[in-house]
């Protein structure tokens, strides 16, 4: 997918330079994986280049935004493999910056005028603010488990996919009930795999971007694969197991082999929700005319991408 240029000086006052040095810092290392996605839909449906621009500025606007307030609230120092917004600009300023976007996302959306689209995306941040609310409240919490974990991630990252898919057909406005049912279930297998997949780079699996190890477990967090992996492991263990700093000791306590095995089963186990993926997709293709066929076909590469980490 080729580079999207999200803003440009216009979109943020000149009067604000702090304001702009600290998005010049945050877009310009980020993928734009969202806006990408946002686009090659859009094409496949024959939208408009100014509704396009629209859709992926309110979607990289919105990520961004939760990103800032992430990073605060969970102390995390790094983003993008640079120093954190909080710790860079202050505290203040990286809270002023994730509103401000929000703000720009409800003035934009209100000028195009759709009011459907303004309800959904209202929805969407409401249901960020509502997954990082209770993500918080399982920090230190070593009982967790997987199911626990998946609300929040259905509140966070599936949100944001399942807007990516929406969006460009409200735009179209097709509010068909079964379409959008349909975008809903397939977004939300996507942000699932998505983060259990990012969920493994902290075990240094298919960690290909070279991210830090063990930075969830080392923060009071246990993660997807974390509660995946220590499922009928005796408490002993698992009370070790949340003290270990490195890979080996993890391997230490539960051993390598062990490891292996309930990884395997974990992919197995999205290999499941990827099969389920691909019956969506078929139900969508019913709803497309001969000239929007072709975004089935893009649509049908994103579970590998996202989970396997193909194409990266």
């Amino acid at each position: 997918m080729a580079d999207v240029k999200i803003y440009d000086a216009k979109d943020f006052p000149s009067y604000l330079p702090k304001l702009n040095l600290l998005y010049d810092d945050l877009f310009s290392h980020g993928k734009g994986f969202r806006s990408k996605l946002i686009r090659r839909i859009s094409k496949h449906l024959g939208l408009e280049e100014r509704q396009i621009l629209l859709l992926s500025q309110t979607i990289e606007f919105i990520h961004n935004a939760s990103l800032l307030h992430d990073d605060l609230v969970d102390r995390s120092h790094l983003r993008r493999s640079k120093p954190a917004a909080w710790l860079k600009y202050t505290p203040e300023y990286a809270v002023l910056a994730g509103d401000y976007l929000l703000a720009r996302v409800m003035v934009n959306l209100s000028s195009y005028g759709n009011v459907r689209l303004i309800q959904y995306t209202s929805e969407i941040i409401s249901d960020l603010l509502e997954g990082e609310w209770i993500q918080d409240s399982l920090v230190n919490d070593w009982s967790v488990q997987l199911a626990q974990l998946d609300q929040v991630h259905h509140l966070k990252t599936a949100s944001l996919f399942k807007w990516c898919l929406r969006s460009p057909f409200i735009v179209l406005e097709k509010y068909e009930d079964e379409l959008h049912e349909t975008l809903s279930e397939m977004g939300t297998i996507l942000g699932l795999l998505f983060q259990r997949s990012d969920d493994l780079l902290d075990y240094d699996v298919r960690n290909y971007e070279k991210k830090a190890i063990l930075g969830d477990l080392k923060s009071g967090y246990m993660n997807s694969f974390s509660a995946f992996l220590l499922e009928g492991v005796p408490d002993s263990k698992k009370s070790q197991f949340r003290k270990c700093e490195t890979l080996d000791e993890i391997y230490e306590v539960i051993g390598k082999d062990f490891f292996e095995e309930k990884l395997h089963h974990f992919d197995a186990f999205n290999e499941r929700q990827m099969a389920l993926y691909e019956h969506y997709l078929e139900q969508l293709g019913t709803f497309l005319s001969s000239d929007q066929i072709g975004l089935l076909t893009d649509l049908r590469k994103l579970p590998q991408l996202l989970y396997w980490r193909e194409n990266k």
